[in-house]
C-alpha cells in the first residue's frame, strides 16, 4: 500500500464504479446524503436497518461482513445528540461509538475490505483551539467538557484508522465535518443543533404570530456551517481522491455570527418580528472554524450558499410537517 497525502495528477486513486458500497448508518442526515450522491457513482449501494444489523455487537457486525463482503464502506453511524444528551449521558455517547467504530473497523479488517472512510466530528478539537482549527491542533489541549465523551469516542476512530493502516496496510483514511445542517435534520427543540432549532424556532414562532423571537445569549459567536450534500460529495471525493494517515477536515471556510445566521433563517421562513438576544443565556465558544486548506489543495469546495442551502433545508422541514399531519 502507497501512503500518499492526496492525488494531484487528476487520476482517481480509487474509482468507485462497479465497486460494492456499504454506507454504515445510511438513514441517518449524512448517511442518506451519501446514498444520494453514490447514486451517481456506478457503485452497488448496499445498506443495512438497525433491525437487520446491531453494529454494537462484534459477532453480528463480523458476520454481516463476511455474509455481504463490500469493497468500500462509509462510517458516518454514530450515537449523536446535542450539548444536553452528551452532558447527561456521557456513558452511551462513549461506549455506544466505541463499539460501532471499533466493530465495523476491524471486520472491514477481517473481512479484506478494499478502502474504510470514518467519519468523526469536529468537537474532537481542544476547546481552546486556534482559529481556524488545523488538523494538527488534534490532541494539543483540553477538550469541551460538554461533549468530551463522544469525542474522546471519535478520536479514538481516527486512531484505530491510523493503526490499521500502520499495522495491516488497510486503506483506511478519516474525514472531520463541520456543523453540518440539510434534509434529515433533527428538529427537536430539546436535542437539535443551533440552525435546525432556530428554524424550528422561526416556524412556530410565525405560526403563533408571535411579535419576538428570542435566541440565547449575545448572538455574537461565530460558527460554520456546510450542507450536508456538500458534505457527502465532499466524503465521496476523498474516498476516491485521499489516501493517507492524517485525518482530513471537512467544512465550507466561512462563518457566520449566530445572530446573522438568525437573520437569514426568520427572512426564509417569512418571521418578521423582532430578534431578541438573550444575554443571561450563555455564548459558548466565540469562534469555531475549521481550516479547509488541506481539502482545497486537493481541489475540492463547497458549492451550496449557506442562504440556498437554508431555503433547500426549510422546504424540507415543511414537507415532513405535511407528511407528519397525515
Amino acid at each position: 500500500m502507497t501512503d500518499i497525502s492526496g492525488n494531484h495528477s487528476g487520476d482517481v486513486v480509487y474509482p468507485l464504479a462497479g465497486k460494492k458500497v456499504w454506507v454504515a448508518g445510511h438513514r441517518g442526515m449524512v448517511g442518506s446524503a451519501l446514498v444520494r450522491r453514490l447514486a451517481s457513482e456506478g457503485c452497488d449501494i448496499v445498506t443495512a436497518t438497525r433491525n437487520e444489523l446491531d453494529l454494537i455487537r462484534q459477532s453480528d457486525v463480523e458476520k454481516w461482513f463476511a455474509d455481504n463482503k463490500p469493497d468500500a464502506v462509509f462510517v458516518p453511524a454514530a450515537k449523536v445528540g446535542g450539548i444536553l444528551a452528551n452532558d447527561t449521558r456521557p456513558a452511551e455517547f462513549i461506549y455506544d461509538n466505541l463499539m460501532i467504530e471499533a466493530n465495523i473497523i476491524h471486520a472491514a479488517h477481517l473481512a479484506g475490505v478494499e478502502k474504510l472512510l470514518f467519519l468523526g466530528s469536529s468537537c474532537i478539537y481542544p476547546k481552546l483551539a486556534q482559529q481556524p482549527i488545523r488538523e494538527d491542533a488534534l490532541l494539543t489541549g483540553p477538550l469541551e467538557p460538554t461533549n468530551e465523551y463522544y469525542a474522546i469516542a471519535k478520536i479514538a476512530g481516527i486512531k484505530l484508522c491510523q493503526a490499521y493502516r500502520r499495522q495491516y496496510g488497510c486503506d483506511f483514511i478519516s474525514a472531520m465535518p463541520t456543523n453540518l445542517y440539510g434534509p434529515g435534520d433533527n428538529f427537536n427543540l430539546q436535542t437539535s443543533h443551533v440552525l435546525p432549532a432556530l428554524m424550528r424556532k422561526a416556524h412556530e414562532a410565525k405560526l403563533h404570530g408571535d411579535k419576538e423571537m428570542i435566541i440565547w445569549g449575545s448572538g455574537s459567536p461565530l460558527r460554520e456551517f456546510l450542507h450536508v450534500d456538500d458534505a457527502a460529495d465532499a466524503l465521496v471525493f476523498l474516498m476516491k481522491n485521499y489516501s493517507a494517515e492524517n485525518h482530513i477536515n471537512v467544512g465550507s471556510g466561512e462563518d457566520i455570527s449566530i445572530l446573522e445566521l438568525t437573520h437569514i433563517v426568520a427572512r426564509t421562513v417569512g418571521f418578521d418580528g423582532q430578534i431578541v438576544t438573550d444575554t443571561s443565556k450563555p455564548d459558548g465558544t466565540p469562534r469555531k472554524l475549521m481550516s479547509g486548506d488541506r481539502l482545497k489543495s486537493l481541489g475540492w469546495h463547497s458549492s451550496t450558499g449557506l442562504e440556498k442551502g437554508i431555503a433547500d433545508t426549510y422546504r424540507w422541514f415543511l414537507q415532513q410537517e405535511a407528511i407528519d399531519l397525515q
